[in-house]
């Protein structure tokens, strides 16, 4: 019997001419392979059924997001009480390869680092197309490449300059793709001469290319899903998985999705969104970074509502220590489990900082488990280990904390989500702030969303929390802890005096090779206009290499 997928690629040839274009260049033939006929028909599929619905429910996201603008706060929905109130329903059964999900480590679609991380003893790699890869077209397929690669088992790397090879184990962690957010245009394939949705291109090729090999395996295919604000969002999403499922005639719950919630509206909708995608969710993650940046986006005209600076900010305050407990105990109570946030420190060879990374990042995986969170993110695979060893001591020989018992808690209370907190608001850190903001945007421009600054490895995430807090501070004249008032000015000082420092940093060299000052005026416009930008990546794409 001939398969379905066979089936279309014999009959490619005769159908209609698809409402895609792909305008990008393909220059080799494994990014050819990528966009074959039959992939091109299934992408074509996904586009035109859902670019409008998927206008339709970012439209709804504006229009809350006026709502808050205009004085109202986030808060759990009257119109959905019936699904929180239901306590009967359940999420389907998880895989028995995504029980054990004690550490995950994540990182971008770069060759090498696809092996490393998979390489590197955690029970889950999460292969990011979105803030951890800077959405170069190039970037973008040879991402898809690398995991068809590395599912089949055949990916290797060799390192010239080291002269060193890179394969893959025998027992490599369990790979789920995070493809781009719903915001993020590809503008190398248009529709109706318009840009497609991101996400649709990474969701549909990383499907069509692996589900097969996956499933010769008996594995499904899994993913990451990101920057959801709502249940109608989760609700498209959950509308694409069962299209393509019926699309290949494959079982219901071949795909599995972990959400991330890092936006300040999904905390209030997270038991909707596990009851709109209960066939195909398995777990919640604390996206802690982009999370902070959505309380400071979302809540960007409340002048009661500021945070102090993003360094001072940890999971130890009592707005973030909320979120943690209300999604241990929200995906606990439905079958689902609840995933802690990114570790994003690494390594240092000084054996004495080498013992504070370790102290901070024991720290802070010791919340989580004891929040009952049945795992944790670390971005660095020298990390693993240290993780590991907290999280297999607190489950005591268990695999998850599924059945922890989160009654203890009690009623997690908006106004605990929303309170803010308290802490330095100084000119060392609105310094740091632009200067992790710069480095970070030059690198993205110029095709790198993964960067190491000092000590930590930074993604889109942590530049969004700069350059959100430097635009709040700005808009509503914050008094430094000296009686600094930050004024577009006085930013603007500060931001030239910066530029000056990244120059005696990186050396004049680099910085007259690199993009400093044309991402300066950027970030300039981006931290003093009148109106917010929703994502610094939607401006900077035009920019990108």
């Amino acid at each position: 019997m001939m398969h379905k997928t066979e089936e279309r690629e014999q009959e490619a040839a005769s159908n209609k001419s698809p409402a895609i274009k792909v305008i990008g260049t393909l220059q080799s033939a494994q990014q050819q392979a990528i966009f074959s006929p039959p992939a091109i028909e299934f992408l074509d599929a996904l586009v035109t059924k859902f670019s409008a619905p998927l206008d339709e429910v970012m439209a709804l996201r504006r229009q809350r997001q006026s709502q808050f603008d205009n004085g109202e706060l986030p808060d759990f929905r009257a119109d959905t009480q019936h699904i929180r109130q239901d306590k009967s329903w359940k999420v389907a059964p998880i895989p028995a390869v995504l029980q054990d999900r004690r550490v995950e480590i994540t990182g971008p679609i770069d060759r090498k680092m696809v092996i490393n991380a998979l390489n590197s003893g955690a029970k889950v790699f999460m292969c990011c197309f979105e803030d951890a890869s800077a959405p170069t077209w190039e970037n973008m397929i040879d991402g898809q490449v690398n995991l068809k690669d590395a599912n089949a088992g055949t990916i290797s790397y060799f390192d010239e300059k080291k002269g060193k090879s890179y394969d893959l184990i025998s027992n490599p962690a369990q790979l789920l793709a995070r493809p781009r957010g719903l915001h993020l245009p590809e503008k190398h394939i248009q529709y109706n001469d318009k840009p497609i949705a991101g996400c649709l291109m990474d969701f549909a090729l990383y499907f069509f290319h692996n589900y097969q090999t996956r499933a010769q395996k008996g594995d499904g295919v899994y993913y990451y899903i990101p920057k959801l604000e709502s249940m109608e969002e989760a609700k498209w999403w959950d509308d694409v998985f069962t299209f393509t499922e019926d699309y290949f005639s494959v079982e219901r719950g071949t795909i599995k999705a972990t959400v991330l919630i890092e936006t300040l509206p999904a905390v209030f909708q997270m038991e909707e969104m596990l009851y709109v995608m209960r066939e195909h969710i398995v777990a919640m993650n604390c996206g802690r970074w982009d999370y902070i940046f959505s309380y400071i986006k979302t809540l960007k005209n409340h002048k009661d509502r500021i945070l102090p600076d993003r360094h001072s900010i940890g999971m130890d305050k009592p707005f973030l220590n909320a979120y943690s407990q209300l999604l241990v105990k929200t995906c606990h109570a439905r079958g689902a489990l609840a995933m802690g946030g990114m570790s994003a420190f690494i390594p240092n060879a000084d054996p004495e900082v080498m013992a504070q990374v370790r102290a901070k990042v024991e720290d802070d995986k010791d919340r989580e488990s004891s929040n009952g969170h049945d795992g944790g993110w670390v971005a660095h695979p020298k990390l693993v280990e240290i993780v590991m060893d907290i999280f297999e001591k607190k489950l005591n020989g268990n695999i998850n904390q599924i059945d922890y018992d989160s009654s203890y808690v009690g009623e997690i209370t908006a106004q605990q989500l929303l309170e803010p907190c308290t802490g330095p608001r100084n000119e060392e850190g609105l310094r740091k702030n632009i200067r992790i903001a710069l480095y970070y945007i030059e690198a993205w421009i110029s095709g790198v969303g993964c960067v190491p600054i000092y000590g930590l490895m930074e993604d889109a995430a942590t530049a969004e929390i700069s350059r959100a807090g430097i635009w709040q501070w700005i808009k509503h004249g914050v008094k430094l802890d000296d009686g600094q008032v930050v004024t577009e000015a006085y930013f603007r000082s500060l931001l030239a005096e910066e530029l000056i420092t990244i120059k005696q940093e990186v050396g004049e060299q680099r910085y007259a090779q690199g993009r400093f000052e044309e991402t300066a005026k950027m970030f300039d416009t981006l931290s003093t206009q009148d109106d917010f930008a929703e994502f610094l990546t939607l401006p900077s794409y035009s920019l990108l290499c």
